[in-house]
């Protein structure tokens, strides 16, 4: 669904941007992950049940030293929207009904503007490799926000790494046969894991390698 830019311009003084905080596993729907963001100038924490590819494409795009050997399907996007000179401008997470999120990608090419209607999980995934903004309504935060209130120490210890965006919990054999490893089996590990698409092997080993340095 496309709309007029015009719409959005008259409400643009209620947006409030948001920060991607951290994906986990979601505990209530199976294959599914909660992503978290987190408003710039505030404490409200937004959460948004996403599917596990999706929740993938977004944890690669934040990983700087995990690059796939082929492009998924929002670098294709990415790699199609440089090449005719279209540009995402910014996300606006506009919309929830019945727990479900309704976003628009603010798009730019000749100097016009279009609006397009996209699920939240991809519209995230296509900012983040735009480096474009995220956006959603105040009454939608009102709504739907929560604050987590947690001591400086938990919030520590309770911060997703990357590795944790990709993969599920390490198993603890896994844990044990890397621990057995070089650097040098592990990075090399890595490097065949990445060729290879398997991203949560990839990132199991990451973690095996960040625990060392």
């Amino acid at each position: 669904m496309v709309q007029t830019a015009f719409l959005y311009l008259k409400k643009i003084m209620s947006l409030v941007r948001l920060n991607i905080k951290g994906i986990s596993y979601s505990q209530t729907q199976n294959g599914a992950y909660a992503l978290i963001l987190s408003e710039v100038e505030g404490e409200r924490k937004l959460p948004i049940v996403i599917g596990a590819f999706e929740a993938q494409s977004i944890a690669i795009a934040l990983e700087k030293e995990i690059k796939p050997p082929r492009p998924l399907t929002h670098d294709l996007f990415k790699n199609f929207a440089d090449r005719f000179e279209i540009l995402v401008k910014q996300v606006i997470i506009h919309k929830l009904v019945d727990g479900v999120f309704y976003s628009s990608i603010i798009c730019e090419r000749d100097g016009i503007e279009e609006i397009i209607d996209a699920r939240t999980s991809d519209a995230i995934a296509l900012a983040l490799r735009f480096h474009a903004p995220i956006f959603t309504y105040k009454n939608i935060l009102d709504q739907a926000g929560i604050y987590l209130k947690v001591n400086p120490r938990e919030e520590q210890e309770e911060d997703f790494s990357v590795e944790d965006l990709i993969a599920d919990e390490i198993e603890q054999s896994e844990e044990t046969s890397f621990k057995e490893l070089s650097l040098t089996e592990l990075q090399r590990m890595l490097g065949q894991a990445v060729q290879d698409e398997d991203y949560e092997l990839a990132a199991k080993i990451r973690d095996e390698i960040s625990k060392r340095q």
